[in-house]
């Protein structure tokens, strides 16, 4: 396989940060911004995971390294979990914080608070290039994380992004932009589905894994929870935390 180096399929300086915290420094880690001509990739799947998947796939097919991609959004129980995988461009425009909290806001403006419950959820792909000059289908896993809370009124904090101003989890009297980096990186959505996947990371490069053994300690896939093989494109392992 190539050399031990991870893509991260983004462009986003804060989740590449958040991203590169949660792995720690056991794996040299680049995103798009260094690999001129790199596809900005459409969304275009109906979850979570499938997304994930798509952005992984593409991006290690354009740089031959291994790649990993997330989707991750918010999933609002009084708008039928909703804005869900239309959460970066829900008030129209890709990646406008403001206006989709402010929509969202507005969405639930009559709702009683005891029906405010949300939840973020995030889904990680780590997808492997083939080997070898006879290519073959790529080796791929995809894992997945969730915090449950509810919605604030109005947003408070001006850390994070996205949706964090307005998200308080559950045991928290802070929202996850009220947090510090690092407690959020404990709770996040994101935190859990990166954590689960640091051992298939780890696995897949095993140098890493002899020198940075804290990467095999992450969650592994609950008995019970569901892993589907594919035909064409290796393991697809499912974890919900």
């Amino acid at each position: 396989m190539a050399a031990d180096r991870l893509v991260l399929a983004t462009r986003n300086a804060a989740k590449l940060r958040e991203l590169a915290r949660i792995l720690g420094p056991s794996i040299a880690l680049g995103g798009l911004e260094e690999f001129p001509g790199a596809p900005d990739v459409p969304e275009t799947e109906a979850t979570f995971e499938e997304n994930a998947l798509l952005k992984a796939r593409a991006i290690a097919r354009h740089t031959g390294l291994p790649a990993v991609a997330d989707d991750s959004g918010l999933s609002v129980d009084a708008l039928g979990g909703m804005p869900g995988v239309l959460s970066a461009r829900w008030a129209g425009a890709h990646g406008d914080d403001r206006a989709n909290l402010e929509l969202v806001l507005a969405q639930v403006a009559d709702v009683p608070d005891s029906r405010l419950g949300a939840r973020f959820v995030c889904a990680a792909a780590l997808v492997l290039p083939p080997e070898g000059p006879a290519g073959g289908a790529p080796r791929e896993w995809v894992v997945t994380g969730q915090v449950a809370g509810r919605l604030t009124r109005v947003p408070r904090g001006t850390g994070g992004f996205g949706y964090d101003p307005i998200f308080l989890p559950d045991g928290s009297d802070l929202t996850t932009a009220e947090m510090t980096p690092q407690a959020k990186d404990a709770i996040s959505h994101r935190g859990r589905a990166f954590r689960a996947l640091a051992p298939f990371i780890a696995a897949a490069m095993p140098s890493a894994s002899s020198r940075y053994p804290d990467l095999c300690c992450g969650p592994r896939r609950r008995e019970g929870a569901p892993a589907a093989r594919t035909g064409s494109t290796g393991f697809h392992d499912r974890e919900d935390l």
